[in-house]
């Protein structure tokens, strides 16, 4: 159980870019002596497998291996909800064992929109927190997720669900902690505010915390520099409105060409994707 536990961590800490080979070594210069081949089945086991970064793809054929897809998020200058969700895994140590918790934030107001706590860091963690937001914000078509190379989100499983919702995905840059910032920060304040000010002993009890935590405070109360010192709740509540200055036709992407591209939400869902080009296609109700 300590050598499963300190891999999951390893993998954690390291964003999942660590191999079998690395995370042995890593085992080794912590005083653990375990064989290659043990690491690299439990690994499997537990679908912590690196993704090996590669060229962008435009193939569709991802049964057997994983694509990872063109950073849209570092793009995007956005103007309201819905636009752009980002996620990111973390881990929690209690007393006698890691869990980890899967987080989605609107990258428009910081709002945590969907999360997941489990013991494991199979895909049906990232996937229930997926779940979870789509069913509180129901998105229109063209919202792009964001999220690092982890194979928890290039798995096909998540893919899948992404494109059934009609959810365009973008992938952080390798080693480039920045694009996803909105959610390290609040990976760090939920561990300074929250967890480490606290004992928790199981799984449950930190469960029933963070919901109360996410729910009750970070979002409906929480004063948030990046939101002008406002909670996420009331800074939607007063961009719908029309107090927080926006453009409801949508987000703006540009590329490093004179490519200048609008994702119209309600009206255009995006088809492909590619570092030079942009292809848009009009919902059937227009």
């Amino acid at each position: 159980m300590e050598v499963r536990s300190t891999i999951q961590a390893i993998a954690v800490e390291h964003r999942r870019r660590y191999g079998y080979r690395r995370i042995t070594a890593e085992l080794r210069r912590r005083g653990l002596l375990v064989n290659h081949k043990r690491v690299a089945r439990m690994m499997r086991e537990d679908n912590l497998l690196a993704v090996q970064p590669r060229t962008f793809m435009v193939t569709t054929d991802s049964a057997h291996a994983f694509e990872v897809f063109l950073n849209l998020a570092r793009r995007m200058t956005l103007t309201g909800i819905n636009q752009l969700w980002v996620a990111d895994i973390t881990y929690i140590r209690l007393q006698r064992e890691f869990v980890y918790l899967a987080v989605i934030l609107d990258g428009f107001s910081r709002k945590v929109v969907g999360w997941a706590l489990d013991r494991s860091l199979a895909s049906r963690l990232a996937i229930s927190a997926l779940e979870q937001a789509i069913v509180r914000r129901q998105p229109p078509p063209g919202l792009v997720h964001h999220s690092d190379r982890g194979v928890q989100y290039a798995s096909a499983e998540y893919v899948k669900l992404l494109q059934e919702h009609h959810m365009i995905p973008s992938m952080s840059r390798p080693a480039n902690p920045y694009d996803n910032a909105s959610c390290e920060s609040f990976m760090k304040t939920l561990k300074r505010e929250e967890i480490y000010a606290n004992d928790y002993q199981t799984l449950e009890h930190l469960a029933t915390n963070i919901e109360r935590f996410i729910d009750e405070y970070y979002n409906r109360c929480r004063l948030h520099s990046a939101l002008g010192y406002r909670p996420p709740d009331e800074f939607e509540r007063q961009s719908e409105s029309g107090s927080v200055s926006g453009n409801p036709g949508g987000a703006t992407i540009r590329f490093s060409t004179t490519v200048k591209v609008r994702v119209l939400h309600d009206q255009a869902v995006l088809t492909a994707v590619s570092s030079t080009a942009f292809e848009s296609r009009r919902a059937s109700n227009e």
